[in-house]
C-alpha cells in the first residue's frame, strides 16, 4: 500500500467509539497492516492541550464560535503533525472524531450553521477528507445512560448538556449521512459490541 487510508469514527455521546476502536487495532494487527490509532481534539502535545481548554468543566462561558475555532486549530495541527505523514508513509490511520464532530455538534447543535463551520474546517483541513467515516448511532437517552454507568469515563463540558442538544447532535449527524452518504456509512451502535464490530468488519473488508 503506497498510499494511506484515512478512517475517522463518529457518534454521539456513548456511542461506543473508544471500544469499537480497539477492536479495529486487534483487526488491523491480524491482517498484519501497519495503522496508527489516534484521536481528536487531541493525539498530539499540542491539540491535547487545546482539548483540555475545550473540555474544561469549569469554562461554561466559551462562546460556540470559539468553540468552533478551537477544534479547527486542534485539528489543523494534528493533521499537519501526525495525520499526513502518516497516510503519506502508506500506513491506515484510525481516527476517534474528525470534521464531522465540529459540523454535527457545533454547525447544526450549537446553531453556528454547518455550512459557516465547514468554511472554517476547509482552512485547517485544507482538501483533507477521510476516505472513510464510521458512524456508529445510539439515541441519546441510550448514550447518556451508559456513559452514567462507565465509571472509567472522564466526565467532559460536552456532556453536561441536557437532552436537547444531545438530540440536536444526532440530527446533525443525519443530515451529514445524507450529505456524505458516500463516504459515511451508518452502524446500529445498539446492538451488542460483538455485532456492531461485525458491522463495522463488514465495511473495512470492503476497502482494506
Amino acid at each position: 500500500m503506497n498510499k494511506g487510508l484515512f478512517i475517522t469514527l463518529e457518534g454521539p455521546d456513548g456511542s461506543g467509539k473508544s471500544s469499537i476502536i480497539k477492536l479495529i487495532e486487534e483487526y488491523l494487527q491480524q491482517k498484519n497492516v501497519e495503522y496508527i490509532s489516534t484521536r481528536e481534539p487531541g493525539g498530539i502535545a499540542i491539540s491535547e492541550q487545546i482539548r483540555e481548554v475545550i473540555l474544561n468543566k469549569g469554562n461554561t462561558a466559551m462562546d460556540g464560535r470559539t468553540e468552533a475555532l478551537l477544534y479547527a486549530a486542534s485539528r489543523r495541527q494534528h493533521l499537519a503533525e501526525k495525520v499526513i505523514p502518516s497516510l503519506k508513509a502508506g500506513k491506515i490511520v484510525v481516527c476517534d472524531r474528525f470534521v464531522d464532530s465540529s459540523l454535527a455538534y457545533q454547525g447544526y447543535a450549537r446553531g453556528i450553521g454547518i455550512d459557516e463551520v465547514m468554511k472554517i474546517n476547509e482552512f485547517a483541513i485544507d482538501g483533507h477528507m477521510p476516505d472513510l467515516t464510521l458512524y456508529l448511532d445510539v439515541r441519546p437517552e441510550v448514550g447518556l445512560e451508559r456513559i452514567a454507568k462507565n465509571k472509567n469515563r472522564e466526565v467532559n463540558r460536552l456532556d453536561l448538556e441536557n437532552i436537547d442538544f444531545h438530540k440536536k447532535v444526532r440530527e446533525g449527524y443525519f443530515i451529514l449521512f445524507e450529505k456524505y452518504s458516500d463516504r459515511i456509512k451508518k452502524i446500529d451502535a445498539e446492538k451488542s459490541i460483538e455485532k456492531v464490530f461485525e458491522d463495522v468488519k463488514k465495511v473495512l473488508n470492503g476497502i482494506i
